[in-house]
């Protein structure tokens, strides 16, 4: 073999091998997770990111992203309770694949994630009547099909997690849908009645509690006023009793010294009651009458009959307790009767 057939050869083995070596050295990128294929059978063993060797044409790689993404399912025909066929524009399923979640689940994520999201959406939408689906319920649908989805998951795909899920306004036929718009149309304009009425009834409330304010108002006022009343009328009477007793106070101090008086009055003329006391009255009495009539035809001293009489004849049936008061009357009658034992 010549020098140039061995150049040959060997340029021919060194271009084999790095040809080789170049389809067994592949990358995978961050954030993703590469699984092997080798004849067809899934290996155990995934790599992460960075450079990895395979042997060439024989083990394949696929990359499977283990951040989140969103896989989508387009124009999905769904069937309702009452027979009507609608149809969901679009899909959209958030997901995110935990790394070394394990090699089943690394190699079921998209074609997972979109078979699990029909099964469950129409499952869930053939038990429900239209009006439910497109109007009433509509809201909820999002957060079923994310717990359905994952409840599956869990079982068939673990390490895969749903984050969010978005369904779009299903399209339903254009008959149906204008009876909808009309429908809509008439809720809302009960709903508007429904608040006219509670305005109303709210006014309605307002004014009687207004009324009901103004009437505990008025009736405290009179409240306030009756017990102000009640306590001048209780003040007058307080201070018309004190007046009274002050008046009996008075009257019956008044009385005492009257009586005291009249006690000490009465000793003193019992004290007064003597022979010659008795006799300087009768004179003094004489020498106070004006006219004195002498003669043998007459008495002595001559006086009115009447009045002598009167006195002579009290005298006779007095006590000495009614003396003493008798004493105490008009000056004449009492000189009078002094002088009758005299006379």
């Amino acid at each position: 073999m010549t020098m140039a057939q061995a150049g040959a050869v060997v340029a021919a083995a060194t271009g084999v091998l790095v040809f080789f070596l170049y389809a067994s050295i592949h990358r995978v990128e961050e954030g993703h997770l590469a699984v092997y294929y080798r004849g067809g059978a899934l290996l155990t063993s995934p790599s992460g990111p960075g450079y990895h060797i395979m042997l060439p044409f024989i083990t394949t790689f696929k990359s499977v992203q283990t951040t989140l993404q969103t896989d989508e399912v387009k124009n999905v025909p769904c069937g309702t309770s009452g027979g009507v066929m609608i149809y969901i524009d679009r899909i959209e399923v958030v997901n995110k694949l935990a790394p070394y979640a394990g090699i089943p689940s690394s190699v079921s994520t998209s074609s997972t994630v979109a078979a699990f999201t029909l099964r469950q959406l129409c499952l869930g939408l053939q038990h429900l009547p239209l009006s439910e689906v497109y109007i009433e319920l509509f809201d909820q649908i999002d957060e079923n099909l994310k717990l359905a989805l994952q409840k599956d998951l869990n079982v068939m795909a673990p390490g895969l997690t749903i984050q969010a899920v978005r369904v779009t306004k299903p399209k339903i036929p254009e008959a149906i849908r204008r009876n909808f718009e009309l429908m809509e149309a008439e809720k809302t304009k009960l709903l508007i009645a429904a608040q006219k009425q509670k305005v109303v009834e709210k006014e309605a409330e307002t004014d009687r509690k207004k009324a009901l304010i103004e009437a505990e108002k008025a009736a405290q006022v009179a409240r306030i006023h009756y017990q102000q009343k009640v306590m001048e009328k209780e003040t007058e009477k307080r201070i018309s009793e004190i007046e009274d007793a002050a008046f009996l106070a008075r009257e019956k101090a008044k009385a005492d010294a009257e009586y005291y008086t009249a006690q000490k009055l009465a000793d003193s003329n019992k004290l007064k009651l003597t022979p010659e006391y008795l006799e300087l009255m009768k004179y003094q009495a004489i020498a106070a009458n004006s006219k004195l009539y002498f003669g043998d035809s007459i008495p002595s001293v001559f006086l009115d009959s009447y009045a002598f009489q009167k006195s002579r004849r009290a005298l006779q049936t007095a006590t000495s307790k009614q003396r003493e008061i008798l004493a105490d009357q008009d000056g004449t009658e009492s000189i009078v009767a002094q002088q009758l034992p005299q006379l």
